[in-house]
């Protein structure tokens, strides 16, 4: 009706939604949340502490027979024996020397290869069938050809580290390089870069990390082929104690010696990555 006063309101705000409260996260394990580096330490070792524990209850509590396995107090008595009256510190620097040499061969060799397999198709097409086959040959099946051609002596056992390394090393070094970033690539291209420039200055320099991490990976399979290369036909090492407590029923000496070897693989892995971290420190920004 005309005149009247009556406003009309406009039609009230919607309430604006209350957020809701974040939820709290639980205490404990989440997945893919870092571990400080105390803690890295701590669980690291409990592990050992739990294994040690478990390892004497068995034994000492009388549940398992010594024959078949000793304690840790009759295990660390044997240490003892080896290190001072049996010379088995010289056994142990005998197959780190066969290690080192005949991974350093292996690398020596395998990294140029690997490297020209990922850069040229033509060459990783001509190369690859017959890497990928021999990688999966045992090396210890090589062991009676290398004795026919090498005898028994250092030679013998270097060759068959060389030959567990080499192919694995060789395919991985390849995977790493053909795995570069194509906008790099292609940016060195429009730079001016030749092909020998691409292989110097983008793919070697952008692989390096995952070279020297494949070398580290590889370094311990090495350890298994050096074992394997000892139990046969050799009179130093530590493979070689371990067949001479297995005919004595020493299970004390043979568990040491697995020990060492474990031992001597963990420090060389804590090498390789403190080396890897201060050369490639770039590689985890």
């Amino acid at each position: 009706m005309a005149g009247d006063s009556t406003r009309v309101l406009p039609p009230a705000a919607p309430a604006a939604p209350v957020p809701a409260a974040p939820r709290r996260r639980r205490r404990g394990m989440v997945p893919l949340a870092p571990v400080s580096p105390t803690a890295r330490w701590l669980l690291g070792l409990g592990f050992f502490v739990l294994f040690v524990a478990v390892w004497a209850f068995f034994t000492l509590g009388g549940f398992v027979s010594p024959t078949f396995l000793a304690s840790p107090v009759t295990m660390v008595q044997e240490a003892w024996l080896l290190l001072t009256e049996y010379g088995f510190a010289h056994d142990i620097g005998m197959t780190v020397w066969r290690v080192v040499g005949g991974f350093v061969l292996a690398a020596v060799v395998a990294v140029p290869l690997g490297i020209a397999m990922g850069a040229y198709k033509p060459v990783e097409a001509f190369l690859e069938p017959f890497v990928s086959f021999c990688r999966y040959l045992p090396a210890s099946a090589f062991i009676p050809l290398l004795i026919l051609w090498a005898g028994i002596g250092e030679t013998q056992k270097l060759l068959v580290i060389f030959i567990g390394s080499v192919f694995q090393i060789i395919l991985m070094v390849a995977v790493t390089v053909g795995g570069a970033r194509k906008d790099l690539v292609e940016a060195a291209y429009t730079l001016g870069a030749d092909s020998r420039g691409i292989v110097r200055r983008v793919l070697i320099p952008g692989a390096a990390p995952g070279i020297a991490e494949t070398l580290r990976l590889v370094l311990g399979w090495a350890w298994t082929y050096v074992i394997v290369a000892e139990l046969i036909g050799s009179s130093s090492g530590i493979g070689h104690m371990i067949t001479d407590s297995q005919a004595l029923l020493n299970t004390g000496q043979i568990i040491f010696g697995i020990i060492v070897i474990g031992l001597i693989g963990l420090v060389s892995d804590f090498i390789f990555k403190a080396v890897n971290r201060k050369l490639f420190a770039w590689a985890s920004l």
